[in-house]
């Protein structure tokens, strides 16, 4: 007759009176749970604060239910009449420009609104004021204009040939996320300044945008496909509320993506360290379990007392988790501010939380459930001698494991932004867990093969790695994780700062300029030329279109037609800098077809981009028509290109024949390269004065704000990464923590049988070192192509790792490996052996 076990009642008694108040001995479990946890939690909390901002004020960001953007020209009559069937509309015009006051001068982003401005929130000016646009001859100016131009309100500026006075400097811009990436501050004036200015002529390169506020409840996607089925060649580019801030949002959906596998990864080497520190835990209880058992205790009822301690433990380090990834989210918005939408307060989001919390408690039940299982079924004596005889396996744990991680799967596929990345990572995961357990398996094989050394201290190193009870398999595996996320983050933090130098170039031209008039271009040259004999200048032709249809000659494909852009062609999406050209452009190497050559006149051609075609499956003898200022140019592609993208030059995607695009309206662009030494300012300020129309845009500005959007990503990163690294080295710590029994009963023995001090450090030193140096290849492989999958396939940066940094990061890695080695060996050296004898 089988007794009856214990109530759970009585178990949480025997559980709550010998679990000690601060964990000691679950403590590794505690922190394990706590950096995996609490990585889940920040990253949850942060992606879905920033995507209940984009959703909760995608349209005051955008301006609207619904934009319309166009180049060079504003909507029809008949288009804008199709647009107020829905709702209310305004229209404004974007464009670079300067702004002069005596002798200074500034390039900034005009912004011309009308007299609905704006459709959603306020424009609130710093003196409090809420306003609409300003009124004829006033302009509203953001603090940066009027800091680069000295003035304050009811000073006067000049924008192009209109003075204005500034009537008052912008607190808070509404539509500011949707506006995107600018040059230069911005300054609001009324709708009708830019022609005034004579900023807009035929050929000017400027931006309208055209916004909607809907009268009823139409579906903004449903609207869009409307209006491209009924304008299919009007070249619109359209942003509804949902996607305010298109680049934003694809930035967050990779960075979440990219923080999401972040924080499984420290949960995945988390749980090692859970394993560990339970069989430490356990190990260090076997005599309690075993009186317990000897008492009557059923092999349940020592299931449910420990599960109950593991699981208080559990709760514990994931709700400590938890609470410290909260408080980490504001930290992390005032990293990103200016980068992406989220407000600097705390956000509660119950979501992301109890996701973490599930992850947790998964993780927690599929790395401890092992040796808890283990430890129930055997007879007290077996308890005993585990130190010599170790716990079989217990088969129970292959259906709870098996269980857990289909959960974890589960959930990770059902939650995932894209279920097959993160499917992919999981599957990662799973096969390098079982190749660290082969490796392990592996050395431990060819340490028992192995000739046996003369040395005793080698002898007895070499021992250790095969001995019944060796901790090789864990220590292999805990190396193994930790030693690759010192890879990982040194690769893609060194792989960042390669993308920086190689994106935001030393050497670039000094100015770029604008809106050329064609017919001025000569004395563009003379005012160069008077300021720098020395200098170097290009100028190329300028102008705005789109893709409308791409392919073989009777077989086009409409782009409005494409579901979905394919990977590596977003030439196609939106308008994009059309060119010609005689010669092939500098920077540019035509790798197949034939160039046209000088005084080409026969059918229009095109030389497109080699990277662009092939992703685009576009082959020699093609067709592309673009629409350009509403009317439709074909093309046929003669040859494609290597462009030198590191240039800071002008680098375009399609070149055409001069014969495809010259009756079009359009101006010249143009760069500057001064001498060393010449002084920029006289040059800038004959420039605006001859040219007041152009804008002059100083190339040092734009390589900064490009710098610091790339040094903020590398933060976020760098903060990511961190926290594997972190859960690397507390697993170590834990795999050192958790064979400490078993390391103090074998220096008690060879300390009596008269081993010193030294030898005993040196036996660890040099297996510690043999682990470290066979795990040190593996690390470098895992570490550096995790990297390159980061690098490349989610941030769609180019792959340049510094592989002296990342070898000495690896070098530092095992230094520490080794200096924990050393640290765990110290407190075994002071046993007394009559005192650890009496104790095992």
């Amino acid at each position: 007759m089988t007794r009856p076990g214990m109530s759970w009642a009585t178990a949480w008694r025997i559980a709550r009176r010998d679990l000690h108040a601060r964990f000691r001995g679950l403590r590794l479990l505690l922190v394990c749970l706590f950096l995996g946890t609490g990585a889940l939690a920040a990253i949850g909390t942060l992606t879905s604060a920033i995507e209940r901002e984009l959703e909760s004020n995608g349209r005051q960001f955008l301006g609207g239910d619904l934009q319309i953007e166009l180049w060079q020209r504003g909507l029809t009559a008949e288009e804008r009449t199709a647009l107020e069937q829905y709702g209310v509309v305004s229209s404004g015009t974007r464009m670079q420009a300067m702004a002069r006051v005596d002798a200074k001068a500034a390039p900034i982003e005009l912004k011309a609104v009308d007299a609905a401005y704006p459709l959603y929130g306020d424009l609130v000016l710093s003196d409090g004021r809420t306003v609409g646009p300003p009124a004829q001859g006033e302009a509203w100016l953001a603090p940066g204009a009027a800091d680069r131009l000295g003035v304050a309100p009811g000073d006067t500026i000049l924008i192009g040939t209109e003075t204005v006075r500034v009537g008052g400097l912008i607190a808070d811009e509404p539509d500011r996320l949707g506006e995107g990436f600018q040059l230069g501050p911005t300054i609001i004036v009324d709708e009708d300044l830019p022609r005034r200015a004579g900023l807009i002529a035929p050929g000017s390169m400027y931006q309208s945008k055209t916004r909607v506020r809907f009268a009823g409840t139409p579906d903004p996607a449903d609207v869009a496909d409307e209006l491209k089925d009924r304008y299919p060649d009007a070249g619109f580019d359209i942003d509804t509320a949902e996607r305010a801030a298109p680049g934003t949002d694809r930035f967050v959906d990779r960075m979440g993506e990219f923080l999401t596998l972040v924080g499984l990864a420290a949960l995945v080497i988390a749980g090692i360290g859970i394993g560990g520190g339970v069989t430490s835990y356990l190990d260090a209880r076997r005599q309690g379990i075993a009186t317990l058992k000897i008492l009557g205790a059923t092999s349940r009822d020592i299931a449910r007392i420990y599960a109950l301690q593991i699981t208080a433990a559990t709760l514990a380090g994931s709700f400590a988790g938890m609470a410290a990834g909260v408080a980490l989210v504001p930290l992390l918005a005032r990293a990103l501010d200016g980068l992406l939408p989220v407000s600097a307060g705390l956000v509660i989001a119950p979501g992301p939380l109890l996701l973490a919390l599930a992850y947790g408690l998964l993780v927690a039940l599929v790395f401890a459930a092992p040796p808890l299982l283990r430890a129930r079924h055997y007879p007290a004596m077996a308890l005993m001698r585990a130190r010599v005889a170790p716990l079989a396996r217990d088969r129970a744990a292959l259906v709870v494991v098996g269980g857990g991680l289909s959960a974890i799967v589960a959930l990770a596929l059902l939650t995932a932004e894209q279920p097959m990345l993160s499917g992919g990572f999981l599957a990662g995961a799973a096969v390098l867990l079982g190749l660290l357990a082969l490796l392990g398996l592996g050395i431990r094989n060819l340490a028992a093969s192995l000739p046996r050394p003369r040395n005793p201290i080698a002898r007895n190193a070499l021992a250790n790695l095969h001995r019944p009870g060796s901790s090789t398999g864990a220590l292999v595996t805990a190396l193994g994780f930790g030693l690759s996320a010192f890879v990982l983050l040194a690769a893609v933090q060194s792989a960042i700062d390669g993308n920086i130098e190689k994106r935001v170039p030393a050497q670039a031209p000094d100015y770029f300029v604008l809106d050329i008039p064609r017919d001025r271009v000569t004395d563009f040259e003379a005012i160069i030329r008077d300021a720098d004999p020395q200098a170097n200048w290009r100028t190329v032709p300028a102008m705005r279109g789109s893709v409308l249809a791409f392919g073989p000659q009777n077989a086009m494909t409409r782009t409005s037609d494409l579901e979905e852009i394919p990977d590596g062609a977003w030439p196609l999406r939106g308008e994009r800098g059309l060119t010609y050209a005689d010669q092939v452009p500098e920077g540019n190497t035509v790798t197949k077809g034939q160039w046209w050559g000088p005084a080409y006149a026969g059918e229009p051609l095109v030389s497109i981009d080699e990277e662009f075609a092939e992703a685009a499956g576009l082959e020699i003898g093609d067709m592309l028509t673009f629409g350009v200022l509403g009317v439709e140019k074909e093309a046929r592609i003669a040859s494609y290109r290597r462009i030198d993208w590191e240039s800071m030059g002008f680098n375009y995607v399609f070149v055409l024949s001069p014969n495809a695009l010259a009756d079009v309206p359009h101006n010249l662009a143009g760069t500057i390269e001064l001498s060393d030494g010449t002084p920029t300012a006289p040059l800038l300020q004959a420039l605006v004065g001859a040219f007041p129309s152009a804008s002059v845009i100083e190339v040092g500005g734009v390589l900064g704000q490009a710098r610091i959007i790339l040094e903020q990503v590398g933060l976020a990163t760098l903060a990511a990464a961190s926290v594997a690294v972190l859960a690397g080295l507390a697993v170590l710590l834990g795999a050192i923590a958790a064979a400490r029994a078993a390391r103090t009963y074998d220096t008690v023995v060879l300390r009596v049988l008269g081993a010193d001090r030294r030898q005993i450090l040196t036996m660890q030193l040099i297996e510690y070192a043999v682990l470290a140096a066979a795990l040190a290849i593996v690390a470098l492989a895992v570490g550096s192509f995790t990297g390159w999958l980061v690098i490349t396939q989610l941030f769609e940066f180019d792959w340049l790792p510094d592989w002296g940094v990342v070898l000495a990061v690896l070098g530092i890695g095992l230094a520490v490996v080794l200096a924990f080695a050393i640290g765990a060996s110290l407190p075994l050296l002071r046993a007394k052996p009559a005192q650890a004898l009496r104790a095992l």
